[in-house]
């Protein structure tokens, strides 16, 4: 069960307590907006990542403003988007298992569900379960396109995967998935154009192999928010399944554009609010914010407009602010706001999503409070 919100609607944003995981509603909705008008120029769908957000709300603002639905990566997240009223799912990810696959297969009795594989074997066992069911399954042969992680070998390899599914009285073939992970974060712009241009190769190749066996790829996903205006040129790809954008987190800020200056397109809508708890020195501030507050696998959080002030040391529930280049220095008792370095996993520590009106004013308040829905539904 939850816990109580850090805060009520209707509050001052100062009077929100620590640590609380902060939306800015305002640069929120510009990011949706930003987004959305961009698929609806480049000919492209939108299909949300929810494993960023963990929110039906929040997906289903997505929807409102054209997307067509929502990744998830775990049958368990799925489950929840459902529940909260998103119609159109894709687990982006393979699903092993006989339990999660007559769970996937039940979920497409209440909604549009697809799945994806990267093996031969996995197919029997899909159609068992879309056939205990009763339903069709979409099902998308993944191709490994460069991350080196989950997905088959591109072209003739896939295009006999794909007629098995094809062949399946319970399962339909719906397309590629052809993400490629790695190239998301990968600093220059010129490097992370030519990652793709790579992918969008072994997608065509693939293509070619399915289309000498009689098949066509309906949908064809994959792109992120480092990558996503290449895959939306290439032609090939036709759904977009952009997720950190919503939020805009530090690692991906550190990302370049083709001008050598750091990739804005997209603003930081979420924060890290903490309170100094101690002052031991002039020089160091001890936060009320730690590991289990945020995650660090993409480096530390990062101080907002505090110049000169970084953030390190993290132990469980406290963390050190260094001063000693700080122009300010806050004091015990006062709030600091922080970036997080990856969103994803930070949202995945937090009940509540704390969204707040006219931040950084003096007006700034709390709007609304959003559960994180789908905390911990990594199963």
């Amino acid at each position: 069960m939850p816990l109580k919100p850090p805060a009520a609607a209707g509050m001052a944003f100062a009077d929100v307590d620590t640590p609380a995981l902060i939306i800015d509603l305002d640069a929120f909705e510009r990011n949706l907006k930003r987004m959305a008008d961009f698929v609806g120029s480049a000919g492209v769908r939108l299909r949300a990542h929810a494993k960023t957000h963990k929110s039906p709300i929040i997906a289903a603002r997505q929807m409102a403003l054209g997307a067509v639905g929502v990744c998830c990566q775990k049958v368990s997240e799925a489950e929840v988007m459902v529940e909260g009223g998103i119609g159109d799912v894709l687990v982006s990810n393979e699903v092993a298992g006989a339990a999660k696959l007559d769970r996937l297969a039940a979920l497409a009795r209440r909604a549009k569900v697809a799945v994806c594989v990267d093996d031969a074997g996995s197919v029997p066992e899909m159609e068992a379960a879309a056939a205990k069911a009763g339903v069709t399954l979409d099902v998308l042969v993944e191709i490994d396109v460069g991350a080196r992680r989950c997905g088959m070998a591109p072209g003739q390899p896939a295009a006999r995967v794909a007629e098995q599914i094809a062949r399946s009285a319970h399962l339909s073939f719906a397309g590629l998935q052809a993400y490629h992970g790695t190239a998301q974060h990968v600093r220059e712009a010129s490097a992370r154009r030519e990652h793709i241009a790579r992918a969008v190769g072994q997608v065509e190749a693939t293509l070619g192999a399915l289309r000498a066996v009689g098949l066509e790829a309906r949908i064809v996903g994959g792109g992120g928010t480092g990558t996503y205006e290449h895959e939306a040129a290439s032609r090939v790809y036709t759904e977009l399944q952009c997720g950190s954008y919503v939020f805009m987190d530090a690692d991906y800020a550190r990302n370049k554009r083709a001008d050598g200056g750091l990739f804005d397109a997209y603003e930081h809508a979420l924060f890290i609010s903490s309170t100094v708890m101690s002052v031991p020195e002039p020089e160091r501030a001890v936060l009320d914010a730690g590991l289990k507050t945020f995650s660090v696998d993409s480096g530390m959080p990062s101080p907002w407009k505090l110049p000169g002030a970084t953030y390190h040391r993290p132990s469980d529930e406290h963390g050190v602010l260094d001063l000693a280049n700080a122009k300010v220095r806050p004091g015990r008792g006062e709030k600091v706001l922080l970036v997080p370095g990856h969103c994803d996993p930070t949202v995945n520590l937090h009940d509540w999503y704390v969204g707040v009106r006219g931040f950084g004013t003096a007006a700034a308040h709390v709007e609304s409070l959003w559960p994180v829905a789908a905390r911990g539904a990594v199963f």
